[in-house]
């Protein structure tokens, strides 16, 4: 491998976009190529556009009883 070609930085697609985007330190948005993807990527993620697919670890319920045995430890005895 040439000298040359160990300098080219890694070229991703950016996910909000697809455009380009050089993988170089310089780049805070990183894998975004601006600011304004970034932004557009997290509130797809706030709103829920975005999700991770597989069933939830817990459903409220659950929730609801950690909660509740939380509270219960936290009394002083």
């Amino acid at each position: 491998m040439s000298s040359r070609t160990s300098q080219r930085p890694l070229e991703v697609a950016c996910p909000s976009c697809g455009k380009t985007v050089a993988w170089r330190e310089e780049n805070r948005y990183r894998p975004f190529c601006s600011e304004r993807c970034k932004v557009i990527d997290l509130g797809a993620w706030a709103d829920e556009s975005h999700r991770i697919a597989g069933e939830s670890a817990m459903d409220g319920m659950d929730i609801d009883a950690l909660l509740a045995r939380a509270d219960r430890d936290d009394l002083p005895q």
